[in-house]
């Protein structure tokens, strides 16, 4: 297979009817063009895992669309459930060694790609993503929780990774395989020092979990994910510095009471259940 400039790995589990806006906003990306062709720039591959409905069919309907393009789209199916796994299918199927692990309900805006490509274009280590903008919320509780989450230090002062995030050849050989954890982005992001990522000028549109049950799930799931890394992996939180102070707590508070006010009541609540164990994607 030929080199792609990038490889992008798409894990997929029941995302029959959110693959496809996530695909499109793909092949809309422009400004990719290397010697007057874009041709040869991508690969795509989707991995649809333990799915119960058709979202590998969903995912080869586009095949043809990408080939117009000159990027080849693979689909490699898993009969099991489970991201890690996935993840490491698609590294095995990938032609470039630059990545971008992308969750399949993520839409890219304009320029995310080429902002990419040109990010990663050097030869030291690098970790790359773009600014997330949640989308718009149908549940009022994950709108105010969406609207305070989205000022705090992890989104506005560093890289998230939150469902996007891309690394160089040089970034990947950071690690090897994909371990057996919860937290696989906070697992690569926490390979990289602050220096060594990059926030690229471009936006992706990722999505809230709907209502407060969800919202508490997910979030159990998050500090569950980053208990373990901390156990498992000690050396890497050295590299995390953008949680709040309480100071800062105070005045994104102070800015939007009501926002906090749900964000607080979901800790709480996570804190209250965190016993029960469990913890579960949101749909």
């Amino acid at each position: 297979m030929t080199e792609a400039r990038l490889s992008i790995i798409i894990p997929a589990c029941n995302e029959e009817a959110r693959i496809g806006a996530c695909l499109r906003s793909i092949l809309d990306q422009e400004g990719l063009d290397q010697g007057g062709d874009s041709a040869g720039a991508l690969q795509v591959v989707v991995v649809p895992n333990g799915c119960r409905d058709g979202t590998a069919d969903a995912a080869r309907g586009f095949m043809g669309d990408f080939a117009a393009r000159g990027w080849p789209l693979t689909v490699v199916e898993l009969a099991a459930g489970g991201k890690l796994a996935a993840l490491n299918a698609g590294d095995d199927a990938a032609a470039s060694p630059a990545r971008l692990y992308l969750d399949a309900d993520i839409v890219l805006g304009p320029g995310l790609l080429a902002g990419l490509l040109a990010a990663l274009d050097r030869p030291e280590p690098v970790y790359a993503g773009a600014r997330l903008k949640v989308a718009p919320a149908t549940s009022a509780i994950s709108r105010r929780y969406a609207r305070f989450w989205q000022t705090l230090p992890f989104i506005t002062r560093g890289v998230s990774g939150a469902g996007l995030f891309a690394v160089n050849a040089a970034g990947r050989a950071r690690w090897g395989r994909f371990p057996d954890i919860i937290a696989d982005d906070a697992f690569v992001r926490g390979q990289f020092a602050p220096f060594e990522r990059v926030l690229v000028d471009a936006t992706y549109s990722w999505p809230i979990s709907e209502g407060f049950g969800a919202l508490v799930r997910v979030r159990g799931r998050q500090d569950d994910g980053m208990r373990e890394l901390a156990r498992l992996h000690p050396a890497l939180m050295g590299n995390f510095t953008d949680r709040p102070s309480r100071a800062e707590l105070r005045r994104l508070a102070a800015a939007d009471p009501a926002g906090f006010v749900t964000y607080a009541a979901i800790n709480l609540a996570t804190r209250l259940r965190r016993q029960r164990g469990g913890w579960v994607r949101n749909r």
